[in-house]
């Protein structure tokens, strides 16, 4: 019985510190010292809820006495609050600050005391998570009350509890989404105390509180939360002076925080541009830190002006130098960061070529190389992006044998690796009667004839404007007409009752074909000449064209009556 009396005892005591911070939200006048008062009596009653269960209060006297005392405080401070919610305080406002303070005082000294405790070692917790987890299907209230057993002892409790509490906490965070939801939106500073625990010494503690804040930022509905609570600058600190686990912690929980662009200026703000950097530039930097970091500057790049002081700070060295990595993964990484910061912006296309990135490129397709699809996908898609528009870049493609590359890869390679291929090669033709030449003598017009039989219509179409730009050089359409097959190919495509091929670019092929005697004959010559006719017939306007180019020559004989002017 005498247990249960002291149980009791414990619950009055919190009780009554319920009742006088409930008491206090009238008030109007003094609203930041109730505030204060409001918060130390929260504090003193987690640190409360925390002596439940285990403990053996009847041999504590300290113990206690420390309730006895807070419940008293508490009186007292439900009593204060009634008498300033009258009109009239009897001694004045002076007075009146004076009590609020002396209600401060005491309730500090309570927390004081109740720490004290703790630091003894007379609490003994051999179970130090003493509130039963709840299990599946367990009701809201008892999720909420667990969670808040849980941030009540990592408010007071000494840091093996801290440490229990916290990975008692990852582990149902991780689990189900309620309990984050609960933490962020339910617990009156859950998030701020989690941002504070960043700061703390012990780095076992500050690790798990890491994993928590990731976990959380892993959720966008939570992100907002967190950067209100202060989480960056204790993350940008991490990055900076944190052991490695740490640091790849607060990576990891950064990265996340900025898929929200909104967060980007604040990342900017507390100056976490130049240890990002730093940390891609480290050749001692482990390779989950490098891909978080990289992750981080990428969505930090959306920003225009945040690009433009990246760049400043040396971004494109950093990156074009980690793009001839070692380690694969930190080439794509580099790759695509360089790509994202240069494919809009013209001067700083210019710097990353001239930083050599042209070379790392070309390295990444050789077709002896060890590199994998992916890789190669990624250097196709930034030659595509930026390697086009400064000069000095095709005269570095074109010394390099990339030519060459991309005929290999459209002949061998996977189906994503040929269509990345093909749209670099149709790029590539539209650049200069040279390029155009150098792609003849390559030898890429007939796998380009290929391709038009392609499952795939984006690749069909680009094979089509390809062979329709290269043949307008005169060099590329001898060799075009030399092989039956080719002219025969395309006005086979032209079927009017085949839907999946387009017809401009072919036709547009074809008008050029007929600038020759040659190729107006293999047209002619063509069994597949009758779907031009038809197409002409038809009203097809670039098909009706042709018709007339082929009919105003010595074969208008062969066509009357397809055409009528």
């Amino acid at each position: 019985m005498k247990e249960k009396e002291e149980e009791i005892s414990l619950r009055r005591a919190s009780e009554l510190i319920d009742s006088s911070i409930s008491s206090s939200y009238s008030i109007q006048l003094f609203p930041i010292k109730w505030q204060m008062i409001r918060n130390k009596l929260e504090r003193l009653r987690s640190g409360l809820t925390t002596m439940g269960g285990g403990n053996d209060f009847n041999a504590n006297s300290e113990l206690n006495k420390l309730l006895r005392a807070t419940a008293s405080t508490a009186v007292e401070a439900q009593v204060l609050a009634h008498r300033c919610s009258e009109e009239s305080y009897n001694g004045g406002k002076l007075l009146q600050r004076s009590d609020l303070d002396v209600i401060a005082a005491k309730v500090e000294l309570h927390i004081k005391q109740l720490t004290e405790i703790y630091a003894s070692g007379i609490l003994r917790h051999p179970r130090a998570i003493v509130v039963s987890r709840p299990g599946a299907g367990s009701s809201h209230e008892d999720m909420r009350f667990y969670v808040k057993d849980l941030f009540s002892r990592l408010k007071i409790g000494d840091l093996e509890m801290r440490s229990r509490a916290l990975a008692a906490l990852n582990e149902i965070l991780q689990e189900d989404e309620s309990y984050a939801r609960i933490a962020v939106a339910e617990m009156a500073d859950g998030v701020g105390l989690l941002a504070s625990l960043l700061e703390v010494g012990d780095e076992g503690i500050k690790e798990e509180a890491l994993q928590a804040v990731s976990v959380i930022a892993g959720f966008d509905c939570y992100r907002g939360a967190l950067v209100i609570a202060g989480v960056i600058a204790p993350l940008i600190q991490i990055l900076e002076s944190g052991s490695e686990l740490a640091k790849e912690g607060a990576a990891r929980a950064l990265k996340k925080l900025t898929q929200n662009s909104d967060n980007a200026w604040s990342v900017t703000a507390q100056g976490g541009v130049t240890p990002l950097l730093k940390i891609c530039g480290d050749d001692m930097s482990s390779g989950g830190l490098i891909c978080s970091a990289c992750g981080i500057l990428k969505s930090l790049s959306s920003v225009d002006e945040i690009r433009r002081f990246m760049v400043e700070e040396g971004a494109v060295s950093v990156f074009v130098k980690l793009s001839r990595s070692k380690e694969e993964v930190f080439q794509i990484q580099a790759i695509e960061f360089l790509t994202t910061i240069a494919c809009e912006d013209g001067a700083i296309k210019e710097k990353v070529v001239r930083e050599g990135v042209v070379e790392s490129l070309v390295q990444v397709l050789d077709p002896n190389s060890h590199y994998s699809s992916k890789a190669r996908e990624v250097a196709l898609g930034a030659i595509d992006a930026f390697c086009f528009s400064p000069p000095s870049s095709m005269n570095s493609l074109t010394a390099s044998g990339f030519i060459d590359r991309i005929l290999f890869f459209l002949r061998n390679g996977e189906i994503s690796i040929q269509e990345s291929a093909l749209k670099v090669a149709s790029r590539l033709c539209g650049l200069s009667e040279e390029s155009k030449k150098a792609m003849g003598d390559a030898g890429l017009m007939p796998e380009l004839v290929k391709l038009l039989d392609a499952g795939s219509f984006e690749v069909r179409e680009l094979a089509a404007e390809a062979i329709c730009s290269m043949v307008s050089v005169q060099r590329n359409r001898r060799r075009f007409i030399r092989q039956d097959r080719n002219v025969n190919r395309i006005l086979q495509l032209l079927n009017p009752e085949e839907k999946s091929v387009t017809r401009k670019f072919l036709l547009a092929a074809l008008m050029s074909l007929t600038e020759s005697s040659s190729g107006r004959k293999k047209i002619m010559a063509s069994e597949y000449v009758k779907h031009l006719e038809k197409l002409a017939e038809a009203d097809v306007a670039d098909a009706k064209k042709v018709v007339k180019k082929l009919h105003s020559n010595r074969f208008r004989s062969l066509l009357t009556g397809i055409w009528s002017l």
